[in-house]
């Protein structure tokens, strides 16, 4: 009889040896054989939790998601001002284990197969949603609607492209000029707001 929280330590053990091999020998190269072999458990033992390699990608990267958007909510409900849940999506998505080439490796496969897996491009979808509904519930708070939401798509744009440049670029901008970065172009946006009203 498995000891209880067995499955849920054992599934954790593997999606940390899932992001080891990508982060070490790339998506294509991290077999279920692979993984398993890092995990210290059979390849059957992993199919048996996540049936294939997508099952697997699938469930890392919903664990990576769920850390972000823990981090994410802890920030948003410690904001008292539309500004400061600004900062605060800023600050989450652009945190510095998000800058991590461990987990880097794994968002940028996840990124790659969300265009041939259906599963993985839900995925995706809802994590663009939610980072676009938090920017653009804060914003629409100080501006009209229309300027709110393309602010909230400009910022959401912006702060993956600062990731994804920082990833590929071997961490530059790190996370702190990132950070800053995504601020100037608020502070700059919500100025000419003032200017223009």
């Amino acid at each position: 009889m498995p000891k209880l929280g067995m499955e849920r330590l054992r599934r954790r053990q593997l999606i940390e040896a899932t992001i080891d091999a990508v982060h070490e020998v790339g998506f294509a190269a991290a077999s279920l054989q692979a993984i398993a072999k890092r995990a210290g458990v059979s390849p059957g033992l992993v199919a048996h939790y996540f049936t294939d390699k997508n099952g697997l990608l699938e469930a890392t990267l919903r664990a990576l998601f769920e850390d972000l958007n823990r981090d994410m909510i802890a920030r948003l409900t410690a904001a008292e001002t539309p500004r400061a849940r600004v900062e605060a999506v800023i600050d989450a998505n652009l945190a510095s284990n998000q800058f991590d080439p461990r987990l880097a490796k794994v968002w940028l496969a996840f990124w790659a197969q969300s265009l041939h897996v259906p599963t993985l491009g839900r995925i995706q979808r809802i994590y663009q949603r939610r980072m676009f509904d938090n920017l653009f519930h804060a914003l629409k708070q100080v501006l009209p609607p229309p300027r709110a939401r393309d602010l909230a798509q400009g910022l959401a744009g912006l702060i993956d492209g600062l990731w994804l440049r920082a990833t590929l670029a071997g961490g530059q901008p790190g996370s702190a000029a990132a950070r800053r970065i995504a601020r100037n172009y608020l502070d700059a946006q919500l100025a000419r707001e003032t200017v223009n009203a």
